[in-house]
């Protein structure tokens, strides 16, 4: 389990195909390589992934690889990342944790697309905002809610407003320096998870509704 809070931009050093269905894909990033064990999740932009092999990089942090299905492949953007990308990463929830963004599994529910970036332009220490609408896959609409939470690209996320399958988050200076959010612009596409508590509570009006 994660909470949508990134801990470290990664950036995508190679990817290979594997085994045939499998995309082998390497990341360097600032964790220390003492701290994952072999078979730890984490979420990269998104997905929860695998670590399935690490190594120490020269002058600091490492190389973690991960093991990417036909399925993630799919349903996420994971089949578009080449080298160079720059991926969201969070580490796994341990007892004990602050839970400060929302509930997030790190399954991905479909890809979202921005269709716009408003910048507005901070004063003094506050920097640059940014207002993104952003279209859903039509089916996941009826999950996603005004001041509800959604995960985005692994971020969690506060919905402003929705219409139909549209609907917009506000970005703060902070979350645009320390996450990939700062050079998203419309066209990009997006890893989208709803609410787990949104999930759970359409399936069981679902389930009611059938009689079951």
């Amino acid at each position: 389990m994660f909470t949508g809070l990134v801990s470290d931009v990664g950036t995508v050093v190679e990817v290979s195909d594997h085994q045939g269905s499998l995309r082998h894909i390497k990341i360097a990033s600032a964790y220390d390589p003492a701290s994952i064990p072999m078979g730890a999740s984490i979420a990269c932009s998104g997905p929860c992934l695998t670590v399935v092999a690490i190594e120490p990089r020269e002058g600091g942090g490492c190389v973690f690889a991960v093991d990417a299905a036909a399925e993630t492949l799919a349903r996420t953007t994971v089949g578009a990342w080449q080298a160079g990308t720059r991926v969201n990463l969070e580490r796994s929830l341990k007892i004990g944790d602050e839970l400060g963004g929302h509930i997030v599994s790190g399954h991905v529910d479909g890809v979202a697309e921005i269709v716009a970036r408003d910048d507005v332009t901070g004063e003094g220490a506050w920097g640059a905002t940014a207002r993104f609408t952003i279209r859903m896959p039509a089916q996941l609409a009826r999950f996603v809610a005004e001041k509800g939470s959604v995960a985005l690209d692994g971020t969690s996320l506060t919905v402003n407003t929705v219409e139909k399958d549209l609907f917009t988050v506000f970005l703060i200076p902070h979350t645009l320096a320390v996450t990939t959010w700062g050079t998203l612009k419309a066209g990009d596409r997006l890893n989208l998870e709803v609410d787990l508590m949104a999930r759970y509570a359409a399936r069981l009006a679902e389930a009611r509704e059938q009689g079951y």
